[in-house]
């Protein structure tokens, strides 16, 4: 035989439990606020359920009602977690006026006007409500895919919600079902929410651990120092674009960036100087760049942007781009101001490069060499075509200008 005052003790102390979780995470990740939420949700369960059961040592509604109300609030602190989970802003207003004119129904139909029926509808509506209303997030893909643990979150809301819809209306056509010891009934159905209860809190651990995840995977791609892609990001970037572009024969190209006289800018100002020029330099390149365009810094002050879907003459017009707004910032420094000028090699795929991202890094760094030689602070392209004239030293690299 299920005794219900036992489950509830089970609830309160697995709520506690869950409760002390979470608390851990809110502590290891400050900034995941979606934690501070589920934990909020679990302790005040917990309390909820606990004011509940003081019901069975004391005849008073009071009880009663403190823990509808604590359970209601989980239920809406557990949806305001989803809601941040997903960058969504927090309707703290349309939570705190569900939850108090749910409260306001039970108390009426309780103290005010006798109906258990019409009590337990509004129970159910506080309790239910905010979970339906982010229920769309976890069953909505997100960045093209629905993570495992949304996905069990989901189901088990649904879950939650089918049987508090088969509670209410198993009381609105005159089944008891809230008394404490109505029988087995009433207790199948608090077990069946225990389990559906603590499955749902796993489901929001699997999504902090998939996010979690994801985070550090991206960290493992980005540049500590500057925020952009790093040279393993670029070097997955570019296998990907040879391998579309040999399937599809449509050229991309890439530009190599070097920081003309860095060394100087390190010897003679610090390193702390010469860090802050590589943020800066960043910065001015992503104003003149593209979208889908991809800016990675491979090393010391080198850079590389990916240009999709760009011919050489494409590629040549926005290293153009990225060498003027540095000489501009050069023409209006003053003062303690550091000047930034760049050198840029631009090369385009072609059969020849293949699946083979190094030899195009190779092609556009040979037209960083050209450009450099030519007097630094300008660019120059990558030719292939033969010389008219025999040259020792392979094929042709120079400046091109485009109209």
């Amino acid at each position: 035989m299920l005794n219900v005052p036992t489950l509830w003790t089970v609830f309160i102390v697995n709520f506690l439990a869950l409760g002390l979780i979470w608390a851990y995470v809110t502590r290891s990740y400050p900034k995941f606020a979606a934690a501070r939420f589920w934990m909020a949700s679990a302790f005040v369960g917990a309390a909820g359920a606990m004011t509940a059961l003081a019901r069975v040592f004391f005849a008073s509604p009071l009880p009663l009602l403190l823990g509808a109300a604590g359970v209601m609030a989980a239920s809406g602190f557990a949806a305001m977690g989803i809601q941040r989970f997903y960058d969504r802003p927090v309707s703290w207003r349309l939570m705190t006026a569900t939850q108090c004119l749910s409260l306001a129904g039970v108390v009426f139909f309780m103290v005010g006007f006798e109906h258990m029926q019409l009590r337990m509808l509004s129970y159910t509506i506080g309790q239910g409500l905010p979970l339906m209303l982010a229920l769309h997030l976890l069953l909505s893909p997100q960045e093209g895919r629905v993570s495992p643990g949304a996905r069990l979150s989901g189901i088990v809301i649904l879950c939650i919600i089918g049987i508090l819809l088969v509670r209410t209306a198993g009381n609105l056509l005159g089944y008891d079902f809230s008394a404490v010891a109505a029988g087995q009934t009433h207790a199948v159905m608090v077990l069946g929410l225990l389990f559906l209860s603590m499955t749902l809190n796993f489901g929001f651990l699997l999504m902090a651990m998939d996010r979690l995840r994801g985070e550090v995977a991206d960290l493992a791609l980005l540049d500590d120092l500057t925020g952009v892609a790093n040279r393993r990001h670029l070097l997955q970037r570019l296998s990907e674009e040879c391998a579309r572009s040999e399937r599809s024969g449509e050229p991309f190209s890439l530009l190599v960036i070097d920081l003309d006289g860095f060394k100087t800018i390190n010897d003679t100002h610090g390193h702390a100087a010469g860090d802050e020029c590589l943020r800066h330099f960043t910065l001015m390149a992503q104003t003149r760049l593209r979208p889908g365009d991809m800016l990675a810094r491979t090393g010391g002050d080198e850079f590389c942007v990916v240009l999709p879907s760009s011919s050489l003459r494409e590629g040549a017009m926005i290293a153009r781009r990225v060498l003027d707004v540095c000489r501009q910032d050069a023409a209006a420094c003053s003062g303690k101001d550091i000047p930034i000028a760049i050198s840029i090699g631009v090369a385009e795929w072609d059969r020849g490069v293949g699946q083979f991202p190094d030899r195009l890094i190779a092609h556009a760094d040979h037209a960083l060499y050209a450009a450099k030689k030519n007097g630094k602070n300008d660019f120059a392209v990558y030719d292939p075509a033969p010389p008219l004239l025999p040259e020792p030293f392979g094929p042709a690299v120079g400046k091109r200008t485009f109209a």
